[in-house]
């Protein structure tokens, strides 16, 4: 799948590239905008979009323009992005506070080539709390001819500071339906198992896009088998699995058997609700809440992912008990 900074096409986002267009055309560009929406709406690649707008591209939707090539290559000098690709190429847990302090002395300069100088924050929910304030000092005192894109998945989590001092463009979700049909289209799944990944994707495309590249279809199968013969467990399957939550590849399992398992339970727990199959359902909240947080409590506290897994699966499997 192709990065946001090199996808030209942009669909349903048309309500939110309106308001930025008045903004611009009538002199009126807020300082800082927060993009939000589920994740792989469309939210990056709208930064990138106006931010190549902003740059002088006479035509933002094109790869063939100069503007496009330079942003592509990361090489545009009036151009500044923050997220969680290291210099090396490699992922972080989070963006760092030494490149949240970069920011004030990118928008003190004059622009180079372009009208603007233009940061894209990649998303503002990987800001951890020293960077998040840096942050909120740019806010604080807006640059003359700089803009702000901050992306956003869970904009609830961000500070109030930060939310209060950005103009807010929200990108809907899309219908299942549609999304199904984006993964028909793009070859990346067929009519089944799109239908399955654009129920995973809550509304995202690009989400589904990601979730197809990375065999979600297969994990939820895991999962469903994994809830469906509980409380008891498949001891040749479980050790399987979490032998494969070892090595470069064994964070990505991890997190999507998670996501799975989570995604499953709460299903299942919300069936139960409405047919008033009340009994359980405190432990399967505490089960799901588990879910959630163990990736980040793995990942943030270096825990074996191997050993996270064992104990929440004895959590379902005494939420199954109840």
């Amino acid at each position: 799948m192709s990065h946001p900074r090199e996808t030209y096409a942009l669909k349903g986002a048309e309500a939110a590239q309106a308001d930025f267009e008045t903004a611009l055309s009538r002199g009126r560009l807020h300082h800082a905008w927060l993009l939000t929406g589920p994740e792989g709406v469309g939210k990056a690649t709208f930064a990138y979009r106006a931010a190549r707008q902003l740059l002088g591209a006479l035509d933002a939707g094109s790869e063939q323009d100069p503007i496009s090539r330079l942003v592509a290559a990361r090489s545009h000098p009036d151009l500044m992005v923050l997220d969680l690709e290291s210099p090396d190429g490699k992922t972080r847990r989070s963006i760092p506070v030494d490149e949240a302090r970069q920011l004030p002395e990118f928008f003190s300069k004059a622009p180079a080539m372009a009208q603007y100088r233009v940061a894209i924050i990649d998303t503002a929910d990987d800001l951890n709390i020293n960077a998040a304030n840096a942050v909120l000092k740019i806010l604080e005192e807006p640059p003359e001819r700089g803009v702000l894109f901050l992306i956003s998945n869970s904009p609830g989590k961000l500070l109030a500071t930060i939310r209060s001092r950005c103009r807010r463009l929200a990108f809907a979700p899309w219908a299942e339906t549609d999304v199904a049909a984006f993964l028909v289209e793009r070859g990346a799944a067929d009519e089944h198992d799109a239908g399955l990944l654009a129920a995973m994707a809550h509304g995202g495309p690009g989400r589904a896009l990601s979730l197809a590249d990375q065999g979600a279809i297969e994990m939820d199968r895991t999962a469903h088998e994994i809830l469906r013969a509980l409380p008891e467990r498949d001891e040749a399957l479980m050790l399987g699995l979490a032998e494969g939550f070892r090595g470069g590849d064994g964070a990505s399992r991890f997190n999507l058997l998670f996501e799975r398992l989570a995604d499953q339970v709460h299903g299942m727990s919300m069936r139960s609700a409405l047919a008033g199959e009340t009994a359980g359902l405190d432990r399967w909240a505490v089960a799901w809440e588990q879910l959630i947080r163990a990736p980040r409590e793995a990942e943030g506290l270096n825990l074996d992912r191997a050993d996270v897994f064992w104990t929440v699966l004895d959590q379902l499997r005494q939420a199954a008990r109840a």
